[in-house]
């Protein structure tokens, strides 16, 4: 009875943490309504759902105090080593004993009392394989594939040859500042130089969610949006391989850390292949998605997901990395399975995936606010932390401003150097880079890692993004000055000059703008009005006819017959442009 009643009690224990995450993404929803009605731009809800993490952390660290029975925990054994599994012996019957990690350096007293927060942490697995799946499948599904092709050349060069040239900058500079530590005698623990770079490849994932999510708003330049996505998405995916080929770095001989040029090149080629490897089984996983349940879209739309949802276990499963599978899954899907769905389907599944992202992603950064205070083995180093954030800066500025510049000698829309520092404070360091710290927390110095990292995840989410909309307005102001007067000026296309220029300017706003004026602008208004599209391609006016673009390849061209426009305003035949 006595057990029955623990087991219960244990049960609502779990309920209740649960209860928890369910309410902080209940208020976090609620919130973000608000600041989306009251037009709120200074907080994202990333930034928002860790301030309420926070605050959930600071209660069950300091407020709330569960009182445990002790009387059946053994304090210390005869076990001299952390066996992964333990079978225990009682009265001939075997207790088999699974290790969970180590939850306190204290004494009895401070385990029962970190026994709330020990309730409150997730397994880092969990993480892996279960939030991260859906939010970077979204990405690739999600994908603006017109603006994403048109700049690859650019977005690879900045998440392969930027990401290394990031990983490497921040490892040398880490480095530096580790030497320097050991000399005053500010290192607790072995710290090698594998763990500086394996700390570089970890905080070069970049997630700018936030800025992404108001450029959007603010209508900026197509090519900086696709540029900062593109790069974000696939440097996520290079991040990821280039620091599991760090762990897989082992050269011969008793010293584990020192330099050999065979064990580097043995680790290159493991990111070679790895990523290669989870590049082709993403791509053919995607291909080969294919469903004739047309018919019925519920089952179609469960097909898809269980399909899409393999290709990270399967990869997994042979020794690849899942993340970068499934992301190129959803990118090959998204451009050809797409077209196959029923329109239902469609939406179903675009609707599915995007709701799991926004969960996922809520549910990570909350999980970010509340671990700063859960976390049972924070170390932190105030020069480790300085140097972390100078090492972080220097990456990126490192990765954007050498690059852009070769970029733009062979580029004819050149990268300018307003996009190049929006790119530099747009790289905001979030999900990927948390899972990635968070995974190995077993020695001194990769828990120095996560602490440090969780700080910088704080500082870029709330200091870079919620700044973002300050050094974003002047690309909003071009806009408008583009769009409202010097288009209607030169061309024919935008609002006429009558509708833009104050009331004083109409006689000048008259003079100045044409009959083809008027009747552009009320064809689109009409075409608004009809929404007339075509699956994601964008259409274009030619003449009389709506157009598919002809460098799109996915599909030929397409002719859609609009009906006549309707006829320009009465106008002046001698104020015709000339």
């Amino acid at each position: 009875l006595m057990n029955t009643c623990c087991i219960t009690s244990g049960c609502y224990h779990r309920y209740a943490n649960l209860l928890i995450f369910i309410m902080l993404l209940t208020l976090t929803i609620l919130t973000i309504w608000l600041f989306k009605h009251r037009r709120f731009r200074f907080l994202h809800e990333t930034g928002l759902a860790m301030i309420y993490g926070l605050l959930v952390g600071v209660i069950l660290r300091f407020g709330v105090h569960v009182p445990q029975n002790m009387s059946n925990v053994v304090l210390s054994c005869a076990v001299n080593a952390s066996p992964a599994t333990l079978l225990v012996n009682i009265s001939g019957r075997y207790f088999e004993y699974t290790l969970k990690g180590e939850v306190s350096r204290g004494k009895g007293h401070q385990v029962q009392d970190d026994e709330m927060l020990r309730k409150v942490t997730f397994d880092p697995e969990v993480f892996f394989n279960i939030l991260l799946p859906p939010i970077i499948f979204h990405a690739g599904y999600s994908l603006k594939r017109r603006h994403f092709f048109r700049n690859i050349g650019s977005i690879l060069t900045y998440a392969f040859m930027g990401t290394v040239i990031s990983c490497f900058v921040i490892g040398l500079t880490m480095y530096c500042f580790v030497s320097f530590m050991k000399v005053v005698g500010q290192l607790g623990g072995d710290f090698y130089f594998t763990d500086c770079l394996f700390f570089g490849a970890i905080v070069s994932a970049t997630d700018p969610v936030t800025v992404l999510a108001i450029f959007n708003e603010l209508k900026v330049d197509v090519d900086l949006y696709a540029l900062l996505f593109g790069e974000s998405v696939l440097n996520d995916a290079v991040a990821i391989v280039l620091s599991s080929s760090i762990v897989a770095y082992q050269p011969a001989g008793d010293n584990s850390h020192s330099f050999e040029a065979m064990a580097m090149l043995k680790s290159f080629g493991v990111f070679l292949g790895v990523f290669s490897g989870s590049f082709a089984l993403g791509v053919a996983t995607g291909v080969m998605t294919f469903t004739k349940l047309r018919d019925f879209p519920l089952l179609e739309t469960a097909l898809f997901f269980l399909m899409s949802w393999s290709t990270f276990l399967l990869a997994e499963a042979c020794g690849f990395t899942g993340v970068v599978a499934v992301l190129f899954c959803g990118i090959t899907q998204a451009h050809y399975t797409y077209n196959n769905l029923s329109p239902e389907s469609q939406d179903r599944t675009k609707q599915l995936f995007e709701l799991l992202n926004f969960l996922a992603e809520n549910f990570i950064f909350s999980y970010m606010g509340l671990t700063l205070f859960s976390f049972q083995s924070h170390v932190f180093n105030p020069l480790f932390i300085v140097g972390a954030f100078v090492a972080v800066f220097l990456g990126r500025a490192a990765n954007i401003y050498p690059l852009s510049f070769l970029l733009n000698l062979g580029r004819k829309n050149k990268i300018g150097s307003n996009f190049q520092h929006v790119m530099m404070f747009a790289g905001l360091r979030g999900a990927m880079t948390f899972a990635l710290s968070i995974r190995d927390t077993a020695t001194y110095a990769r828990q120095m890692m996560f602490s440090t990292t969780l700080l910088i995840v704080f500082f870029t989410v709330w200091i870079c993004g919620g700044g973002c909309e300050s050094y974003a307005w002047p690309f909003r102001i071009w806009y408008n000055f583009d769009h409202n007067y010097l288009k209607p000026l030169l061309t024919h296309s935008g609002p006429p000059l009558t509708a833009t220029l104050p009331a004083c300017c109409g006689l000048l706003a008259r003079c100045l703008t044409s009959p083809q004026a008027y009747e552009v602008w009320a064809y689109s208004i009409l075409l608004k009005g009809t929404e007339l599209t075509l699956g994601e391609h964008e259409l274009v006016i030619r003449g009389t006819r709506l157009v598919l673009p002809m460098d799109d390849p996915v599909e030929p061209p397409t002719t859609v017959t609009l009906p006549p426009p309707p006829s320009p305003p009465h106008s002046d035949p001698h104020r015709h442009r000339l």
